[in-house]
């Protein structure tokens, strides 16, 4: 098992037009990642998910698990993905448990670059979240990975860095943080530079 810490979030607003999904900015010390927030098709899960980041609660927060063929040989159906989670420092900020949006009401399904919610009994998702490598139908609503057949909750994609992804899964070492890139304030002035969608809302400690 390997712990890649998450350094960084930058939430990045959406345009004026309605309906745009909202940008995420990951920031991890081998890469960036880059991902799409799907709040018109999965309301409950990104609006978690954004309060998480808007708080500040993932940074420091670890990629705590890769999951390969290789290294789950016990288990009957296989998946592939990088599990992360919010800062266990702060876990007494941690937000209630959330409905589970399948992806049979959503719409959404676990393709490579999926983002989703980790869980254990339906309705049990607080932080923790995983990111596909790879399509992954087992996780959808009535897959096997899960014995209850409920599926994970999908809520976006990554749209820039899934090479970065592929690195983290791929890695089986501890990689420490990236020095200076540990800290964000909510009051931090915006960046100057703008994505298609729009301007990132936070921007890392220098």
């Amino acid at each position: 098992m390997m712990f890649q810490t998450l350094v960084a979030l930058l939430l990045l607003l959406p345009s004026s037009q309605p309906q745009r999904p909202v940008r995420v900015v990951m920031d991890t010390d081998l890469g960036q990642i880059e991902i799409e927030i799907d709040a018109a098709n999965a309301p409950a899960t990104a609006a978690n998910f954004l309060k998480y980041v808007d708080a500040g609660l993932y940074d420091g927060g670890r990629f705590h698990r890769t999951v390969r063929p290789d290294n789950q040989r016990e288990k009957p159906v296989k998946i592939a993905v990088i599990q992360g989670a919010a800062n266990a420092a702060r876990r007494t900020e941690f937000l209630p448990a959330i409905p589970l949006e399948r992806t049979s009401k959503t719409g959404l399904a676990h393709r490579d670059g999926t983002i989703s919610m980790a869980r254990d009994g339906p309705d049990t998702a607080t932080d923790e979240f995983f990111i596909c490598v790879g399509d992954q139908p087992e996780l959808d609503f009535g897959g096997k990975r899960n014995p209850d057949g409920q599926g994970f909750a999908a809520f976006g994609k990554v749209t820039k860095g899934m090479d970065v992804v592929r690195a983290i899964n791929d890695s089986n070492v501890v990689l420490p943080a990236a020095p200076g890139r540990t800290g964000r304030s909510a009051r931090a002035h915006p960046r100057s530079g703008r994505l298609p969608t729009g301007a990132p809302r936070f921007r890392s400690s220098p």
